[in-house]
């Protein structure tokens, strides 16, 4: 993903590392001996910041490796909403 690193987008930055203070709270709180609802809670949290990056980077492998060349713009739509479903 080459145009990741070429051009780092400063949101999916600010996810990732809002996702490593998540997992470093998990951490703490494991270390703490924390209530176990409150680390499954916690990491259900992560889990779903970290699908939520997924759709965002295929989003924009999709739209920048097959949208922009493709013939069928449609399908390229139909793929992106398609793996956005399967991830939440």
């Amino acid at each position: 993903m080459a145009h990741i690193s070429a051009d780092p987008d400063k949101k999916i930055l600010a996810r990732v590392r809002r996702m490593r203070g998540q997992i470093e709270g998990i951490e703490r709180a494991i270390e703490g001996g924390t209530d176990c609802y409150a680390v499954l809670q916690q990491t259900a949290a992560v889990r779903g910041a970290l699908n939520g990056l997924m759709a965002e980077l295929i989003e924009g492998h999709v739209r920048h490796h097959v949208f922009e060349n493709a013939k069928n713009a449609r399908g390229a739509e139909e793929l992106i909403d398609i793996v956005r479903s399967f991830l939440r």
